[in-house]
C-alpha cells in the first residue's frame, strides 16, 4: 500500500487486518519518531522515495495488489506548481507502473478524485460517464494517471480499479487548513480560532466519513476486472450546511470570516454513486450528521487533532 501512513492509508490498513489481509506500506521516511502511526497488526513497513522509485523495488516483492493512495499536492496549492504536480505524482505513478510490471504484479487501486476531476459539472449528481474538464492542475493529473491506467489495463492486462473518491473526512486526518473541511472547522471551533470560507459558504461538496471510503478500497481490491467508481454520499451540502452541523454536534461557537472566492474552487459538485451500489455492493453507512458525530467524539477524546 503506497501511502499507508496517511488519512486513507492508516483507515484502510486497519480494516485489511481485521479482513485478514497480510499487509505491507511504501511511505516516505519519517520526519521524526513521534510521527510513527500504531498499526492494530502486524505490518510490514517499507521506505523510499515515491517519486524517483527509490525502493519500489523491494517493496514490491510477492506482493499482488497495490493500493495507490499517495498525492503530493492538494487541489489548492497545484495550480501554483503544475510542473512539480506532474513530476512528482504523474511521473512517479508512471514508474510504479513499470516496477509493477517488472515484478509482475498486475492488480492495482488507484485512489483517484471525485471532487476535482469532473470541474464544474453539467448534471448532477455526477455519473462516471461526465465529462472530465478539471479546473485545478490536482484534477488534471488525476485524470492522466486514469487514463495511463486505462492504456496500461486495455494492453498490458493491468485489473486496475479507479476510485473517484468525494470529500472524505474522520479520523487520522491530518493536513489540517490545507485540505478537508470538515476537519478544518472543527478544529478551528475546539480551539476558538476563527474559520475562513473562501466565498460565500454556498459551494456545494459531496463527503464521506473515511470508513466508507475504507470499505470501498477494500471491496475494489477484490475485483479481478479493472473499473471506474465514484464513491461519495450521493448527497450535497454547502459549508454553511457543514458549519451548522458541526456547531450543533459541539454547541461551540467561533468568528466566521467569508473571503473572496477562489477560481479554482468548483461551483457544486456531488456524485452518482449507483454504479458502486451495483458493482461493488457498497453503500455509504453514515451521513453527514452520523459521520460528523462520530468524528467530533473521537476529536473530543484525543483533544489534539494531531494524533487524529
Amino acid at each position: 500500500m503506497l501511502g499507508g501512513r496517511g488519512f486513507l492509508g492508516r483507515n484502510l490498513v486497519d480494516l485489511l487486518l481485521r479482513d485478514g489481509a497480510s499487509v505491507r506500506t511504501f511511505d516516505r521516511p519519517l520526519a521524526s519518531a513521534a510521527d510513527q502511526p500504531v498499526f492494530e497488526g502486524d505490518v510490514e513497513e517499507f521506505e523510499g522515495n515515491f517519486i524517483d522509485g527509490q525502493g519500489l523495488e523491494a517493496a514490491l516483492k510477492n506482493v499482488d495488489l497495490v493500493y495507490h493512495l499517495i498525492s503530493t499536492t492538494v487541489p489548492s496549492g497545484s495550480n501554483a506548481d503544475p510542473i512539480g504536480d506532474v513530476t512528482s505524482n504523474l511521473s512517479g505513478t508512471l514508474r510504479l507502473l513499470k516496477a509493477m510490471s517488472a515484478a509482475g504484479v498486475d492488480r492495482i487501486v488507484y485512489a483517484s478524485s471525485g471532487g476535482t476531476v469532473y470541474g464544474n459539472p453539467c448534471v448532477l449528481p455526477v455519473p462516471e460517464w461526465h465529462a472530465l474538464q478539471p479546473i485545478s492542475s490536482y484534477g488534471v493529473v488525476k485524470v492522466a494517471v486514469e487514463n495511463y491506467l486505462h492504456l496500461h489495463s486495455e494492453l498490458n492486462g493491468l485489473k486496475a480499479n479507479v476510485l473517484r473518491i468525494s470529500n472524505p473526512y474522520g479520523m487520522h486526518q491530518r493536513r489540517i487548513g490545507a485540505q478537508g473541511v470538515i476537519a478544518t472547522f472543527l478544529d478551528k471551533l475546539m480551539n476558538r480560532k476563527p474559520i475562513e470560507i473562501w466565498g460565500d459558504g454556498s459551494v456545494v461538496r459531496d463527503y464521506i466519513y473515511v470508513a466508507d471510503v475504507a470499505r470501498a478500497l477494500l471491496l475494489a481490491g477484490r475485483r479481478e476486472k479493472s473499473g471506474t467508481f465514484n464513491i461519495g454520499s450521493g448527497i450535497g451540502h454547502s459549508l454553511n450546511d457543514v458549519l451548522r452541523v458541526l456547531q450543533q454536534q459541539t454547541g461551540l461557537e467561533t468568528e466566521v470570516r467569508y473571503m473572496p472566492h477562489r477560481k479554482f474552487d468548483v461551483s457544486q459538485t456531488f456524485l452518482d454513486i449507483e454504479r458502486a451500489r451495483e458493482e461493488l455492493g457498497w453503500n455509504p453507512f453514515y451521513t453527514l450528521e452520523e459521520g460528523c458525530a462520530r468524528f467530533c467524539q473521537l476529536m473530543e477524546r484525543a483533544r489534539e487533532p494531531a494524533l487524529l
